[in-house]
């Protein structure tokens, strides 16, 4: 005990720290955060980097890294004006860390009388030599080694911190790399080195070195690149090494020690319970850090250690595995009782914070009630479990409980007067979730005590998601406001959890406060209280099916009595109307005492979200029922288009609406309502076509055509898979003649080819005109069968004139929808072979320019493959020059189009039996397929694509097998290909494994990540980690 107490004595006329700062100061040196930011970065990608310089023959034998030119470099990458200048110092740096000269000039760097820039360096490049060249180091030279970075921190313990650190961080990751065989108890040492009197460092200083060496020596564990194996050992053996390091934490936390050392002691202490620790070793500490929360000064640094020794979750689970391991069972009871009673004593110390908790709540102080709160949630949500098992103690974990009720309704608005009771939210979802687990019996018992708790929690959080008054909610900022929505989308989540276990009482219990808050006549409520109450039935309405309860006619009997006179308000009652339309779909008589609001509010331009998505909503699941409110809810909207009352989106939002309306009618209705609702439009098409093109009337032009694809869209009179039970007997439209969307599109066809002849060379308006086409193809499918002739005929001289994306991809959507109909083959393949054609002449001038018109023709050949290979049988399709492209568009560098290309390929190599020319041009022509294919492998594509690029050679594998074994063996006999870093040797397993995989594409992947690393040097690095 004497030692402990030693480590803490000797007195300190400063802080060394302040030293620190003091000797800096006058100097021109960066402040010691951005030395430590700027070195980091220097630091960042060494191994690939010098591994590159190698490769281009730059021997770092032939590179002066001495001390001098260290100092040098890195006084250019802090004080150099000149970017360049900088980068070059940085790389420079970067090689000269993993050079085995930073064994010499790293402990020259140390000197004390360099300037901590440089002694960060010589820390730095001790750190990279042993966490990542351990193997390089002889195993006669670890002791010396270990010595030596001892006798460092010695040096440094009154010296600069952040060489202090980054040496402690060098020390631990040579213990970690010793551990356990050649270092057995490598922490035990560190504390007895320290212990020892010192004449050059006093005692404070060599205690917080320890301590520092100790905290760093877990968090170094935690990102180290250890083998797993050796991990698990690693692991074990600081678990067992905690016995030398908490006697010391709470020796420290005990005696009446400086704060600085019981702030440190409390950051080791929260470093090291992350270690597997068993909860009821903490004990004690725990306590100490209990004690801690009563100073302002540890108070922050006190709650991190308890929430992070309470949810380290691996301290349960080593208790479960040591507990599973026992010889006996009265073994594991013991191990069990032990575990419950540290629980069981944790929360009274929980429940002792709530007067400081009220204090805090009382004064403002939101950083204590935060803490507070934390720790309470911590013992709450990952202990519920075990907590609640213990039946003769559910008062105590009942009072818990309360404290947490009590967290999640802390007096205030979120987020501006408290961010506390977020934190609590996901604790009742676990608590839920624990007592739904038990068995039926158990539950039953759990539920009559904790149903009434959820009871009350709904009305706290309904009270926590009411609105400030106008005049507060308008003082706050966009964030703020922004915050708060979020928060409310939270309790919006926790409510419909809550439903599953309340039930349809919580509804009937909202319906009677909606009740009493709307007709008590002696007392006016609030608009907040209403809306929060509506919010609450929005929220389990939104994902649950409420279509049983008995509460929600009478909900729907209630809204219409609300005074709108807020827009949050309206925007609740909307969003609520809205939740319950499939309701409403079952119950249409109720549909009348809600519609008439829902068109109101469209008018409103406050309410455009909530109103016209409402509108949406009932108009898709209510179709079948709107027929005799059809005429009202056109006229409202086309009065609220031509307005203009709406943002875009929404306009286009009210028409996909109006398309699932107009789908229900009798053909003759839905012709007399589009005549209605689009001629106005159509007529100002005609008049902008006549106009010269200028800024303002492309946004015209775009908004219409915009309007016209929404509207087809959802116009569908002829698939009703979304028809509800029970329809049968409900009025549907019989198609006689052509679909109206069909109609409306001859009609209009003349005009949108005059706007294309004006408009022709700008994409966006383009893209709009096919947007109207390609939609209307995937609504109506076979009926829009008397489009194509014309349709394909326009394409066609479209992409003639000015080759565009959209083209191709409406192409694409015909392709796909028609190639197989015999009545419409002809002009569906002479319109591919047009823009086959037309592509190839691109490709011819260069296609560079044009990613995305290669990337929709990529995807549009491997369309054509899948729906209809004899498109590439026909005469003039060149299928040899259409493979060449298709291996020139793998090296693009756009991540989309390869993709697109190695879908081609894809579907190409399986038809090469099936499609004669296809067969003879793969024979002729694949090996450059695959030399493209291995050079993107071997480094020139981002190695996110390999998988699409082990597709390919799975298919060569499997359709082209005695080929590609030709193929393979001459390519990769080519010197330096795929790439100069492969060994013959790696390359022919490579072709070996690809070749004995022609089953498993899941292995031929794997095969092609691993090969790709080997090509780029990156095989057995931490990139490859975490790749």
């Amino acid at each position: 005990m004497g030692n402990y107490i030693a480590l803490n004595g000797g007195g300190w006329t400063e802080d060394y720290i302040t030293q620190n700062a003091r000797r800096l100061k006058g100097q021109r040196h960066p402040p010691e955060r951005w030395i430590a930011k700027c070195v980091c970065a220097s630091v960042q990608h060494r191994p690939l980097a010098l591994k590159m310089d190698r490769e281009r023959g730059e021997s770092e034998d032939n590179l002066d890294y001495s001390v001098a030119n260290v100092e040098k470099a890195l006084h250019q990458l802090y004080y150099d004006p000149n970017i360049d200048n900088k980068n070059l110092a940085q790389k420079w740096l970067m090689q000269a860390q993993v050079s085995p000269q930073a064994w010499q000039f790293s402990w020259a760097l140390l000197s004390p009388n360099k300037v901590p820039e440089i002694q960060y360096f010589g820390a730095s490049a001790l750190h990279i030599k042993i966490s990542r060249y351990w193997s390089d180091i002889p195993s006669d030279q670890y002791e010396t080694l270990k010595s030596q970075l001892f006798n460092q921190i010695a040096c440094f313990a009154s010296g600069s911190k952040i060489v202090l650190t980054r040496l402690c961080v060098a020390l631990a990751s040579l213990a970690l790399n010793m551990m356990p065989e050649r270092w057995p108890n490598a922490v035990g040492d560190m504390v007895k080195m320290f212990q020892t009197e010192s004449s050059d460092v006093d005692g404070k200083a060599r205690c917080m070195a320890l301590l520092e060496l100790l905290t760093v020596l877990p968090e170094e564990f935690q990102t180290s690149r250890l083998p797993q194996y050796r991990k698990g050992e690693v692991r074990n053996a600081l678990a067992q090494e905690s016995g030398a390091v908490f006697p010391l934490l709470q020796q420290l936390l005990q005696t009446d020690s400086p704060v600085f050392i019981s702030q440190k002691a409390l950051k080791c202490f929260s470093s090291w319970v992350q270690l597997d620790v068993p909860l009821l070793d903490c004990e004690c500490l725990m306590q100490a850090s209990f004690t801690s929360l009563h100073n302002a000064e540890l108070f922050d640094t006190a709650v991190e250690a308890l929430v992070n020794a309470i949810s380290q979750p691996d301290a349960q689970r080593f208790l479960t595995i040591l507990l599973n391991l026992a010889d006996s069972a009265a073994i594991r009871e013991m191990g069990e009782h032990r575990y419950v009673n540290t629980l069981l004593k944790l929360i009274p110390q929980v429940l002792q914070l709530q007067e400081q908790l009220r204090q805090a709540v009382q004064n403002g102080d939101m950083e204590t009630s935060h803490g507070i709160c934390r720790i309470a949630v911590a013992l709450g949500e990952n202990h519920s479990r075990a907590l609640l098992e213990q039946v003769e103690h559910w008062q105590t974990f009942l009072a818990l409980v309360n404290m947490i009720m009590f967290c999640t309704g802390i007096p205030g608005h979120y987020p501006v007067n408290e961010t506390t009771s977020s934190l609590t939210l996901t604790f009742w979802y676990t608590l839920q979730d624990d007592i739904m687990s038990f068995e039926a019996e158990k539950q039953v018992v759990y539920l009559q005590v904790y149903r009434p708790v959820y009871f009350q929690l709904v009305d706290v959080l309904l009270h926590k998601a009411q609105f400030p008054s106008d005049e507060e909610y308008s003082s706050w900022s966009s964030d703020e406001k922004e915050q708060f929505r979020i928060y409310r989308v939270d309790i919006s989540d926790t409510l419909m959890y809550v439903y599953e276990m309340l039930g349809a009482e919580l509804l009937s219990n909202l319906y009677d406060k909606l009740g009493r808050l709307l007709t008590d006549t002696e007392q006016a409520s609030s608009w907040q209280h209403i809306e929060a109450c509506l919010y609450g039935f929005q929220s389990i309405a939104e994902t649950n099916d409420v279509n049983y309860s008995d509460v929600i006619p009478g909900l729907i009997g209630l809204i219409p009595r609300i005074n709108i006179s807020n827009v949050q308000l309206a925007d609740t009652v909307m969003f609520t109307i809205g939740a319950l339309a499939e309701w409403l779909a079952d119950h249409p008589v109720m549909i009348n005492s809600v519609l008439p609001l829902v068109l109101h509010a469209l008018g409103n331009a406050e309410l455009s979200i909530s109103s016209v998505s409402t509108l949406k909503k009932i108009c898709r699941e209510c179709k079948y029922d709107l027929p005799p409110y059809a005429a009202n809810i056109v006229a409202v909207s086309q009065e609220v288009l031509m307005k203009q009352i709406h943002k875009t989106s929404q306009c286009m939002w009210l028409m996909q609406a109006l398309g699932f309306l107009l789908s229900a009618l009798q053909v003759e209705e839905i012709l007399r309502n589009l005549h209605s609702l689009i001629s106005p439009y159509i007529q100002q098409l005609e008049k902008l076509a006549d106009e010269p093109p200028n800024p303002s009337n492309k946004l015209a032009i775009i908004h219409i055509l915009g309007l016209l694809s929404n509207l087809f869209t959802t116009l569908d009179i002829s698939h009703h898979d979304d028809e509800p039970e029970g329809t049968e007997a409900k009025k549907k439209p019989t198609l006689q003649g052509p679909n109206p969307v069909v109609v409306v599109l001859q009609q209009v066809f003349q005009l949108i080819q005059k706007v294309l002849s004006k408009w022709l060379n700008d994409a966006q308006v383009v893209e709009a005109v096919c947007a109207i086409f390609e939609k209307s193809v995937k609504t109506l499918l076979d009926d829009f069968a008397p489009m194509i002739p014309q349709l394909s005929e326009m394409l066609g001289q479209m992409y003639s004139t000015i080759p565009q994306a959209s083209a191709l991809e409406l192409t694409r959507q015909l392709v796909h929808i028609f190639a197989n109909d015999p009545t419409h083959f002809v002009p569906v393949k002479a319109l591919f072979l047009l823009v086959t054609s037309v592509t190839l002449s691109i490709f011819q001038q260069g296609p560079r320019d044009h990613p995305d018109i290669v990337d929709s023709f990529m995807q549009l050949l491997a369309q054509a493959l899948k729906r209809k290979p004899d498109l590439f049988l026909a005469e003039n399709c060149d299928v040899k020059a259409l493979f060449q492209c298709g291996v020139i568009s793998l090296k693009f560098p756009e991540a989309p189009t390869v993709k697109a290309t190695c879908a081609f390929f894809s579907e190409l190599l399986p038809r090469c039996r099936e499609v004669q020319p296809i067969g003879l041009v793969v024979h002729e022509n694949g090996k450059l397929l695959l030399q493209a294919i291995l050079e993107a492998i071997g480094g020139q594509a981002p190695r996110s694509l390999m998988d699409h690029f082990a597709d390919i050679l799975f298919a060569l594998n499997k359709h082209c097998f005695t080929y590609l074994s030709i193929w393979l063996k001459e390519v990769m006999q080519q010197q330096n290909f795929p790439s100069s870093r492969l060994t013959q040797g790696q390359k022919e397993t490579f072709s070996q494994q690809i070749l004995r995989d022609r089953v498993n594409k899941r292995r031929v992947k794997d095969i092609v990540k691993e090969f790709t690393l080997l090509c780029r040097g990156l095989h057995g690095t931490e990139y490859a980690a975490e790749y």
